[in-house]
């Protein structure tokens, strides 16, 4: 019985490292393979784009406003292409609501199952809100989550004080901070 367990697991890794290396390949800044269906990044060039219904996405959720400098002007219609459905959620650097967070998670919610790329301009807002996401509405244990975030950045500003308020509010007992 120990034996089919390491195998089990040996297999499970196996599998978790092809993924994270697959998500990984995604020219983008800051890319984060939380697991087999769900990636966060920063910006995503066009040919990254164009690429990812070979990689199997089925949905690509973008966070950061149209108008930020180094958006790909023509994302909806890259993603269209592959039969990859665009969703966007623009939120403002500065000023990330609840709001925002339920959309996200409403969002991520009806695409449960389907392999889904969310990204804004550096996952910044991406990798906090997906960790929110994660906590809140999976039952994740935070700390966990929490690693996701720190890998890109540690939230501060308006950002920080969201995380905490969003805690608070669902009486998750975790100080990131």
């Amino acid at each position: 019985m120990a034996v089919r367990r390491r195998f089990a697991l040996l297999a499970v890794l196996t599998l978790s490292a092809a993924w994270v290396a697959r998500a990984q390949s995604i020219a983008a800044p800051n890319v984060v393979a939380i697991g087999p269906h769900l990636v966060t990044s920063g910006q995503p060039t066009a040919a990254a784009l164009a690429a990812l219904g070979q990689q199997g996405f089925r949905a690509v959720i973008y966070l950061a406003p149209g108008t930020v400098a180094d958006a790909v002007r023509d994302e909806p219609g890259l993603l269209a292409s592959q039969g990859i459905e665009f969703v966007h959620i623009p939120i403002p650097f500065g000023a990330p609501t609840e709001a925002h967070f339920e959309a996200l998670s409403a969002a991520l919610g009806q695409r449960e199952g389907q392999k889904v790329l969310v990204h804004c301009q550096v996952n910044m807002r991406a990798s906090t809100m997906v960790f929110l996401h994660r906590v809140i509405k999976q039952g994740e244990n935070p700390a966990v989550a929490w690693e996701a975030v720190t890998r890109v950045w540690s939230p501060d500003g308006p950002w920080k004080r969201m995380v905490v308020a969003q805690l608070t509010k669902h009486r998750i007992p975790f100080d990131p901070f």
